[in-house]
């Protein structure tokens, strides 16, 4: 009887339910439900969601009964940062806010005077980012005090649905290094950094690894879906599962970009680089499947473009829009994509021209104009990126391997390859659940180790060249 595996993958614009199995070795993908993700505005914060979320897991799973596709195994990954406060009867405290509000504006200065971003990097190895969690905890500390002293458990979103799911509350390394709050030396939490919050260390859960049992369904999530299943942890964080199914063979140096709402470019590294020159360059050192770490940096990435088509292009399909870039040529100006400006403006086309006109550079006018600024800033900032990777580690990489739906982006891609003078290596494109599946087989012994994994990846899925 064929066996299935379910992998919840949750981005910031949708999430959706991916069956996989493996048949003669190769990695069989079935998409079961999609839903739709967005912010919403509570008490003038950005806020998710979570219990529609929740719901859409549900009605999900109940597709999957419905189509006969039961799964014996299943793992929800998210995005990285965001986290809910659970009180003593495990309630949720406060709203759950996004890493994009505004509320930890100035906040990294705070916590800069109570520990400094040195030393803070020495102990973490985590890029300094002003949405990262201790900032937000401090945010918090500083808007709602009581929230912190109510606090008796702490949860990273995924976290959070694995125990509405099971009623077991397990806490996961490669969402828990997100935080800027674990040790990259011990792989837990540090204590010094939780005090320096004034959270209860009890709070915060031993951390376990992607392939960790959380529990069964409970009796009433069973009744409500249809079917008992074993809940997992994969990579809860979606980047950690992205880089699980980078299908580079063993022993292979290159360079993995993982190319979403986020672009997340590293290397794979088996220890953490928390050296000046890393810091300095903002690179990260987040955890990786089995103790490995991504050390990567964050660039903003599709966002940018997603936000503007949304504004100036609606009716334009994502190949429209590269057809409109390509038709504008190679338009002068380029934007920094990190900056400040870019991760939540009223306007994003706004956003792009005002960097323009204040940084002196010609203003994009038509929307050709503005998307060929953005795509050739993205692939300017991967040259740069790739560049400082090389310095760092002192290697040369000759290949760049994109995973993600990025992949689907052949304008973006070739002129990468053109930027960087790298051969690229796209695909898959469902990168993140793939991982996620990879992490619930590997427990059962699917495959021997992430490296046949890696190669049935490889085996399962088109692989487009980039020269």
């Amino acid at each position: 009887m064929k066996q299935y595996y379910l992998a919840v993958d949750i981005g910031a614009s949708s999430g959706r339910h991916i069956i996989g199995s493996v048949k003669n070795g190769r990695i069989i993908l079935e998409e079961i439900y999609r839903f739709k993700n967005y912010l919403v505005k509570k008490d003038g914060h950005l806020c998710w969601d979570i219990d529609r979320l929740f719901k859409e897991i549900i009605t999900g799973m109940r597709r999957c009964a419905e189509i006969g596709r039961i799964p014996s195994c299943m793992g929800i990954d998210t995005w990285g940062v965001d986290f809910v406060l659970l009180d003593k009867n495990s309630r949720i405290i406060g709203d759950t806010v996004s890493y994009r509000d505004s509320r930890t504006n100035g906040i990294a200065q705070e916590v800069e005077r109570l520990i400094p971003q040195k030393e803070l990097y020495k102990k973490t190895g985590i890029q300094a980012q002003c949405f990262n969690t201790i900032n937000q905890l401090y945010a918090v500390k500083s808007e709602h005090p009581e929230q912190i002293n109510q606090a008796e458990h702490f949860l990273m979103i995924p976290e959070y649905l694995n125990y509405l799911l099971t009623g077991n509350k397990k806490n996961e390394y490669t969402n828990s290094t997100t935080t800027q709050l674990v040790n990259a030396k011990t792989k837990t939490w540090d204590p010094d950094l939780i005090s320096l919050l004034g959270i209860k260390p009890s709070a915060f859960g031993e951390i376990h690894l992607p392939g960790t049992f959380v529990g069964n369904l409970t009796k009433d999530i069973q009744t409500r879906v249809g079917f008992n299943c074993e809940v997992v942890l994969p990579a809860t964080h979606d980047t950690g599962s992205a880089v699980m199914a980078v299908p580079a063979e063993e022993g292979e140096d290159c360079i993995y970009l993982s190319s979403g709402t986020w672009s997340l470019i590293g290397t794979e590294r088996v220890n953490a680089d928390c050296s000046e020159k890393s810091r300095l360059y903002n690179f990260t050192n987040e955890g990786g499947y089995g103790y490995r770490f991504r050390h990567l940096k964050n660039i903003m990435g599709l966002w940018i473009i997603q936000t503007a088509r949304k504004e100036i292009a609606s009716g334009s399909s994502f190949d429209g829009i590269c057809a409109m870039a390509k038709a504008c040529g190679d338009f002068p100006s380029r934007v920094d994509v990190n900056d400040a400006s870019f991760l939540s403006p009223d306007n994003m086309t706004a956003a792009v021209k005002n960097y323009c006109g204040e940084n002196g550079l010609r203003v994009p006018e038509t929307a050709g104009e503005v998307f060929s600024c953005i795509y050739h800033s993205l692939a300017q900032s991967y040259k740069s990126a790739a560049a400082e990777i090389e310095e760092v580690t002192g290697k040369s990489y000759p290949v760049i391997r994109i995973v993600g739906g990025g992949v689907k982006d052949a304008y973006l891609n070739a002129i990468t390859a053109e930027y960087t003078g790298k051969t690229i290596l796209a695909g898959p494109v469902e990168a993140t659940a793939i991982g996620n599946l990879m992490a619930q087989m590997l427990k059962d012994n699917v495959f021997n180790d992430l490296t046949q994994a890696r190669m049935a990846v490889a085996n399962s899925f088109e692989i487009k060249k980039y020269i």
